[in-house]
C-alpha cells in the first residue's frame, strides 16, 4: 500500500508499474505534451503539464526516491534530495538523447531531440462522403520502438560506441591529387552511420539490433461534412519512431473523386440538365438525384421558358460548408433537346405558327444589293474534314498531278 498515487496517476500507471512500464508511459506522454508538439504553440497550461510529467518520472525512475515517495509521499521525496525545481526539458533530453551547441555566448545547452519526418498518405473520397461525412479506416505501416529491447538494439551493455568512426557515423578519407589534398566524408562502413556497434551475440532477436520493428496500424480518419480536396487530417506523433527522435505526424491528404453528375466549386454544386422542347416551352418537372439518397423534384412553371445554356439556381442545395455546415447553392445549366426533322405534319406546324409568337420580319435588302436564293444542307464527311482543317479532295488530286510520276534510277 503506497502513501499516495498522484505521480503514478500523472503517468497513467499503477503503483506496481515496472521501470520499463514507467519508461514507456513517460515516452508516450512526453512526446504528446512536449512544447514543440502542442498545437497553436506552448501555453502556460501545457508547460505546467510537461513539467509535471518530468517531475513524476524523475522521482519514480529513481529506486531510492520511489521508495521514499511510496512510504511517505511527495513532501518526503522532495525533502530527501528530491528534484526541487525540475527542468523538464533536461529530463526529456536525457531520456531521448541530446546534442550540445554553443549559443554564441560560450554557454552550452542541450539542443534536444530531432523531430522525425512526417508521413503523407492520400485518401480518395467520393463527393457523396464529403457531403454526408464518413469515418474511413486506413491501414499504415510504420516503424515503432522495439518493445523487447526498448529501442537499445540488444542487452544492457551490448551497445558500444563504434570503434571505427568513434560515434560520429561518418569516416573521413584524405586523397592526394597532385599538389592538392581532397578530404571526403562518407557513411561509416562498420556501423552504417549509426555511430554504435552491437555485439552480435547480444543483439535483440526481435529487431535484430535495428532498435525498431515494423508495425501495421489502423487509423480512423474522420471525414467531416464539407471537407475539400487537398484538406489534411493530421495524426500527431504517429509517424515512424526511432530512438532519440520525436516522431513526426501522419498527414492524410483528402483527394476528391471526380463525380459523374456534379461539379463542385467551393460550397456550390453545378449540374447539367437536359429538357425536351415541350418542357422548355410549356413547363413540367425534372428529377435531380442528390448526394444523400434524395431526389429533387424540380418544377418548371408553365410559361417559364427555358432557353438553351440558361442557368438557374436552387438555393440551399449545395455542399455543406466545413465545420459550420451552412449549405451552398445548386446551379442548374439547361440544354434543350429539339425534335428531329420532319417530326410532325404541315397542319400541326401551321397550328404552331398560330400559337407561338410571330416571326420577326426579315430586314430589307440594302440598296444596290441583289437577292439570291440559298438552301441549307446537312453536313457530310467531306464537309466535316474541311471544318476540322483537312484538305479538300480536289486539292489533294491537284497536288499529286503537279508532282508527276516518280523518277527511278536505271542501273547499268
Amino acid at each position: 500500500m503506497v502513501y499516495e498515487t498522484r505521480l503514478y496517476d500523472v503517468l497513467g500507471v499503477a503503483p506496481t508499474a515496472s521501470p520499463t512500464d514507467l519508461r514507456k508511459a513517460y515516452r508516450k506522454l512526453a512526446l504528446i505534451h512536449h512544447p514543440d508538439k502542442v498545437q497553436g504553440g506552448a501555453t502556460a497550461e501545457s508547460d505546467a503539464k510537461f513539467k509535471e510529467i518530468g517531475e513524476a518520472y524523475e522521482i519514480l525512475s529513481d529506486e531510492k526516491k520511489r521508495q521514499i515517495y511510496d512510504a511517505r509521499g511527495m513532501d518526503a521525496a522532495k525533502g530527501n534530495g528530491g528534484p526541487g525545481d525540475v527542468d523538464a526539458q533536461d529530463i526529456f533530453s536525457q531520456f531521448f538523447g541530446s546534442g550540445m551547441f554553443s549559443n554564441g555566448g560560450g554557454r552550452r545547452q542541450p539542443s534536444g531531440p530531432r523531430r522525425g519526418r512526417d508521413m503523407a498518405h492520400a485518401l480518395k473520397v467520393s463527393l457523396e462522403d464529403l457531403y454526408k461525412g464518413k469515418t474511413s479506416k486506413l491501414q499504415v505501416t510504420k516503424s515503432v520502438i522495439c518493445s523487447t529491447c526498448d529501442g537499445k538494439g540488444g542487452k544492457e551493455g551490448a551497445v558500444k560506441q563504434c570503434s571505427r568512426c568513434h560515434g560520429r557515423g561518418v569516416e573521413t578519407e584524405i586523397r592526394q591529387m597532385g599538389p592538392m589534398v581532397q578530404q571526403i566524408q562518407h557513411e561509416c562502413r562498420t556501423c552504417g552511420g549509426e555511430g554504435e556497434e552491437i555485439d552480435p551475440r547480444h543483439k535483440c532477436k526481435k529487431c535484430n539490433g535495428k532498435k525498431v520493428v515494423s508495425e501495421r496500424k489502423q487509423l480512423e480518419v474522420n471525414i467531416d461534412r464539407g471537407m475539400k480536396d487537398g484538406q489534411k487530417v493530421v495524426f500527431q506523433g504517429e509517424a515512424d519512431q526511432a530512438p532519440g527522435i520525436i516522431p513526426g505526424d501522419i498527414v492524410i491528404v483528402v483527394q476528391e473523386k471526380e463525380h459523374p453528375r456534379f461539379k463542385r466549386r467551393g460550397d456550390d454544386l453545378h449540374y447539367e440538365a437536359e429538357v425536351d422542347l415541350l418542357t422548355a416551352l410549356s413547363g413540367g418537372n425534372i428529377h435531380i438525384q442528390h448526394l444523400d439518397e434524395r431526389v429533387l423534384n424540380v418544377s418548371i412553371l408553365p410559361g417559364e421558358v427555358i432557353k438553351p445554356n440558361e442557368i438557374k439556381v436552387i438555393e440551399g442545395q449545395g455542399m455543406p460548408s466545413y465545420r459550420h455546415h451552412d449549405p451552398g447553392n445548386l446551379f442548374v445549366k439547361f440544354s434543350v433537346r429539339f425534335p428531329e426533322s420532319n417530326w410532325t405534319s404541315e397542319e400541326n406546324i401551321k397550328k404552331l405558327e398560330e400559337i407561338l409568337p410571330p416571326r420577326e420580319p426579315v430586314p430589307s435588302i440594302p440598296k444596290g444589293f441583289e437577292e439570291e436564293e440559298a438552301v441549307l444542307s446537312a453536313i457530310d464527311s467531306h464537309h466535316q474534314r474541311k471544318m476540322n482543317g483537312g484538305e479538300d479532295d480536289m486539292d489533294e488530286d491537284y497536288e499529286e498531278a503537279q508532282q508527276g510520276p516518280g523518277v527511278q534510277c536505271a542501273q547499268q
